[in-house]
């Protein structure tokens, strides 16, 4: 259940438990600083009114960094995308993946929350239900959420309004295949369960993620995020690493040469900031330095 809370809030503590989600990148040749924000994909835009010279930092830039082009997740071609990638391509059904009990309980909250039966999407994966799951649980659950307010979305809709360069650090075919096909249609299973056995402790994590986000309390959120409950449920070796590290080494050898051509204000979710492998660090190794705005 923890990874589908990074999946839905990708966030963490920075630098020795700050109360702080921007960052300033400065020094190693660049002419002009950059800034790195650590976002909550579903926090209320509200959070933008609290979050210390994020205005400042924002004019004082040309170019938009996400870890997607929004105008690329909102075109044809990606729902075309999704559509191939959130379904099963062998011959594995949904009925092959679970007991008869099991699927009773992922059909019921599908019928309940989604609007559709498994008979009619035998062979939609189940990482697709678990994605959409803790979205439907957050709306219901902790409100605030517009899909059309995102932060993400915001700052890119902005960067746009002000003539700035928009630029991605991923694709969307690396993330859905990240999403769909990161671990196994047996694993994908599981954790479908374990969401669906525990959704009031899910609620109830989710509720104090949000909480602490909305205060940019990182430590607090570090701490909920690295809880284990010893079973199933946590992430096993490797799931983290293709979710969190390996995607910061890759951004990490990326951001040099965009900030170094264009002053960036980078948005990309929270957990990526903090630790040794941590974005914030990986470019503060490189000779970069990194102070959080006051």
């Amino acid at each position: 259940m923890k990874k589908n809370l990074v999946i839905l809030l990708v966030a963490c503590f920075a630098f020795n438990a700050h109360a702080q989600l921007l960052w300033k990148v400065s020094g190693h040749g660049l002419s002009k600083p950059s800034y790195i924000l650590g976002t909550h994909h579903l926090a209320s835009l509200s959070i933008i009114d609290s979050i210390k010279g994020l205005q400042s930092a924002f004019d004082a830039t040309t170019q938009i960094i996400g870890e997607l082009k929004i105008s690329d997740v909102q075109s044809p071609t990606a729902m075309q995308l999704m559509q191939q990638e959130m379904m099963i391509q062998n011959d594995t059904t949904l009925q092959v993946l679970f007991t008869p009990e099991q699927y009773g309980i992922v059909n019921n909250f599908t019928k309940e929350n989604l609007g559709f039966d498994l008979s009619q999407m035998p062979k939609v994966k189940p990482a697709f239900i678990l994605n959409n799951a803790v979205v439907v649980l957050y709306m219901k659950h902790v409100g605030n959420f517009k899909p059309q307010e995102q932060l993400d979305t915001y700052f890119q809709t902005k960067g746009i309004e002000k003539g700035k360069k928009i630029t991605a650090l991923e694709t969307l075919n690396f993330q859905f295949n990240l999403l769909y096909n990161g671990t196994s249609l047996r694993r994908q299973a599981e954790l479908l369960l374990c969401e669906l056995n525990n959704v009031d402790k899910l609620i109830d994590d989710t509720k104090k993620l949000t909480t602490a986000y909305m205060i940019q309390d990182l430590d607090g959120m570090y701490k909920l995020s690295e809880e284990k409950e010893g079973t199933s449920c946590d992430p096993l070796p490797g799931e983290m690493e293709a979710m969190i590290t390996n995607r910061n080494k890759d951004w990490a050898a990326k951001l040099p040469a965009l900030m170094t051509a264009d002053p960036s204000f980078v948005v990309v979710g929270a957990l990526h900031l903090p630790g040794k492998e941590g974005l914030l660090n990986l470019l503060k190794k490189q000779g970069y330095s990194i102070e959080a705005v006051k």
